[in-house]
């Protein structure tokens, strides 16, 4: 049984936390922080980003490998796994965008675009919990 779904998502994922990563050592090399954020806002605001990722991604793979392994709607699970992944990229491009005093409207976006794939995501395992497991 092949995962390609979610095998495509977590490598997208993992090569943007590797960038972002990436990010977090480079402020950290131009602050001299060894551990944490100091008192560097730059350094909260990439660590940020670094961090949502890493909360969030596990569980939208998790529910993408779920749902796969179910065979259910190949191009719904598709679609949903390319709104998470847009809305990750978002995300990160809001927070720069929000620490320059700019708008915070793509950052707001970014959450959306990745909240609710999860949230669809989950309501859809329960869906087949409850029809396939209870009421058969």
């Amino acid at each position: 049984m092949t995962l390609p779904v979610t095998a495509l998502t977590a490598a997208i994922c993992a090569l943007l936390m590797i960038f972002l990563l990436f990010k977090v050592v480079g402020q950290r090399l131009r602050t001299e922080t060894g551990f944490g954020a100091g008192s560097d806002p730059k350094m909260d605001m990439v660590r940020g980003c670094h961090s949502n990722l890493v909360e969030n991604a596990p569980i939208a793979i998790l529910l993408l490998a779920l749902l796969e392994m179910t065979n259910v709607h190949h191009w719904t699970l598709t679609g949903l796994a390319a709104l998470f992944l847009v809305g990750r990229v978002v995300h990160v491009y809001g927070m720069y965008q929000h620490f320059a005093d700019k708008t915070l409207k793509f950052r707001q976006l970014g959450v959306m675009c990745s909240t609710l794939p999860i949230l669809a995501m989950a309501l859809w395992v329960i869906y087949l919990f409850v029809t396939v497991n209870l009421l058969n």
